[in-house]
């Protein structure tokens, strides 16, 4: 996306360079300057400079191309077909796929384009085709993974990512709603909880949903929460599990001490560390201390229980 600083275009929305299409699409630039001249498959638009760039409707028919184009489709054949054909190709592929990749492209796709209604209803039809767990482990996830890379190479704005995760956390507060009244008879209580200055909810927030849906008893106490007001409030009381989860670098936290402190003030709960900063880290976990690689992984966990 264009930048703010950009000389020829001032961060219009829509409006894409050709490398921002080549991050998305995963069609490399001189590979699509190429399918432009020959095959005349897309006409770039021209700012007053002569730089070229791409709009919306640009972006979704290369998306539409290179899913094609994935699928064995020559560029020639490609370049033939109406953009009709071509969306009914691509749907006819999305609906045998097994594949997860083209689910991701289309999920990008409506983000770029600020498409609320387009990205409701991917979010619910891939929920209703795989079930929630598997949509968010093989879709949802992955999508969230390949924003985090987009945003790092400049090709997003921070207000694209917010536009997705609050999407996809309202789906997850009202499938979470979902899950009152289910009773486990062997149920156990967990506590969950992020720490302080970790701000990345969307995986305790799944976490939440994957306890509540087999029956288990939770206090859910979200983000940014310090050790010092944890202990005051939960000091004496004893949940089974307690579970955090530490996604982006945190330099102020010390995570040997942190994990120390949870260990010694709860010896009697099982503490599940999850998320990159902890399972990554080089720790020395107590008997009471468990690390968990994934949120598939805790699936299993769960099941085991």
């Amino acid at each position: 996306m264009f930048k703010k600083d950009n000389p020829y275009l001032k961060n219009t929305l829509g409006t894409f360079s050709i490398k921002d299409i080549e991050a998305v699409t995963g069609i490399k630039s001189h590979t699509l300057r190429i399918w432009e001249q020959r095959y005349g498959i897309i006409v770039p638009k021209r700012s007053e400079t002569n730089i070229r760039y791409y709009d919306d409707s640009d972006l979704k028919t290369l998306l539409n191309i290179s899913v094609l184009n994935d699928n064995g489709y020559k560029i020639s054949e490609i370049a033939k077909m109406p953009k009709d054909t071509i969306c009914e190709k691509v749907v006819q592929i999305g609906q045998s796929c097994c594949e997860f990749k083209f689910h991701i492209r289309s999920f990008v796709s409506a983000m770029m384009s600020f498409d609320e209604t387009g990205f409701h209803k991917l979010l619910n039809t891939f929920i209703l085709q795989f079930g929630l767990e598997e949509a968010f482990l093989k879709i949802v996830f992955p999508f969230l993974t390949e924003v985090g890379l987009l945003w790092q190479v400049g090709t997003i704005l921070p207000s694209h990512e917010h536009f997705a995760s609050n999407i996809i956390k309202q789906k997850l507060y009202v499938a979470i709603d979902g899950q009152v009244g289910k009773v486990n008879p062997n149920k156990k209580k967990f506590l969950l909880f992020l720490p302080e200055s970790e701000k990345h909810s969307l995986g305790l927030l799944f976490a939440n949903y994957l306890i509540r849906n087999r029956g288990h008893e939770l206090l859910y106490l979200g983000q940014e929460v310090p050790l010092v007001d944890l202990h005051e409030a939960f000091g004496n009381d004893c949940p089974d599990y307690i579970l955090t989860m530490m996604t982006a670098a945190q330099p102020d936290i010390d995570k040997q001490e942190y994990v120390n402190y949870l260990s010694a003030n709860w010896p009697n709960s099982k503490i599940i560390l999850t998320g990159p900063q902890f399972v990554n880290a080089e720790l020395s976990l107590n008997e009471n201390t468990q690390a968990i690689k994934s949120l598939a992984a805790f699936i299993e966990f769960l099941n085991a229980i």
